[in-house]
């Protein structure tokens, strides 16, 4: 039987691929398989290299079975000595891919009968081919593996460099750079991509939230001020309405940001163009200016940096605060009137 057309049947385990084609059927289709899901069978580089060696005895049209001798394998594997070559074979025998059909003086050749009749006295390697569709199906299922465990790996790095954009001191960051050091499992590296989504939305949920406009401005204002009933908050918004917001209420209240621009800001347009100079400066990347822009409006988004500014160290990451209010879970709960028309009477109390 020629080795290099074998008519293998597909293991039910892999009967989802179909028929197997001439391709897979190649002998050294069949090698490369094993040798690829070795660590599967407990096999080591050597044992490899002998099987290697023995496959380039067998010529096409003579049969699986090897008939050169120890000596000569030896040879071809590089010069091992034959201990080593007895160790190898007895392992691929007791995992089922070698089958040994000695002669009486332990010779290895081929007898034939006047009828074609034929019996071979070696080292058969039909049982490798007999489970080639079974190889396949390991070294296809590892090859997948190593892909899924790359993919993962890539999302894990993508949102540790964001993390530390826009927080280099953050000590997960360091222990999930430790983790990937190491040969990780696909569940493994699932479980820290799980871990660095948390810590991803964690940051996209800053602890420092709109309501922290209720606070004093600054410490001598009483304990009365702090204290303001949520019906008069109630009245205020009800008051607002649909009241458009005016630029030049946003850059007086805003003197913030205002004072950064060299010339008077007339219009929304003016406003657009200075929060985008204004972005880069806080920690936001242009682009998620401009989604910010796509998500809640250019009016919304601009609003977003003049208020923010304005509210200084009482937002810990300008950054996470932004993405939060404009394309985050606060997105519909950010009202630029309200906390324009807020901080409008909290500095009338400092004055």
């Amino acid at each position: 039987m020629a080795f290099t057309k074998l008519s293998i049947g597909t293991a039910d385990a892999n009967a989802s691929r179909g028929p197997i084609s001439a391709a897979e059927t190649d002998i050294w289709t069949i090698f490369r398989a094993l040798r690829d899901a070795r660590s599967v069978f407990g096999l080591r580089p050597g044992h490899i290299q002998t099987l290697q060696a023995m496959l380039s005895f067998l010529k096409p049209g003579h049969g699986e079975t090897v008939f050169a001798s120890n000596n000569s394998i030896c040879q071809r594997v590089g010069g091992i000595d034959e201990r080593t070559l007895r160790r190898h074979i007895n392992r691929f025998v007791e995992l089922g891919f070698i089958k040994r059909n000695d002669s009486s003086n332990r010779k290895r050749y081929r007898v034939r009968s006047s009828r074609g009749e034929c019996i071979s006295y070696g080292l058969s390697l039909a049982p490798l081919l007999q489970r080639a569709s079974e190889l396949l199906a390991i070294a296809q299922e590892m090859e997948n593996n190593r892909r899924d465990r790359i993919f993962v790996r890539k999302q894990i790095l993508t949102k540790l460099a964001h993390l530390e954009e826009h927080d280099p001191n953050n000590t997960f960051i360091n222990h999930a750079r430790r983790s990937l050091r190491r040969k990780l499992s696909l569940p493994e590296y699932h479980a820290l991509l799980a871990n660095t989504d948390a810590e991803c939305q964690s940051l996209s949920a800053p602890d420092d939230p709109p309501e922290t406009l209720k606070l004093p401005a600054n410490d001598g204002q009483t304990v009365r001020h702090q204290s303001k009933s949520e019906e008069e908050k109630k009245d205020l918004d009800s008051k607002l309405g649909d009241e458009p917001l005016k630029p030049d209420l946003l850059t007086s209240v805003c003197d913030q940001a205002t004072s950064f621009s060299t010339e008077r800001l007339r219009n929304w347009l003016d406003i657009e163009n200075h929060a985008r100079t204004l972005a880069p400066m806080m920690g936001i990347h242009p682009e998620t200016f401009e989604k910010a822009k796509n998500a809640v409006g250019a009016q919304k988004a601009s609003c977003a940096i003049f208020i923010m500014l304005q509210l200084g160290k009482r937002i810990r990451d300008f950054g996470a605060y932004f993405h939060s209010i404009t394309l985050g879970q606060r997105q519909n709960q950010f009202d630029p009137l309200a906390l324009i028309k807020r901080l409008s009477e909290t500095n009338e109390r400092t004055v």
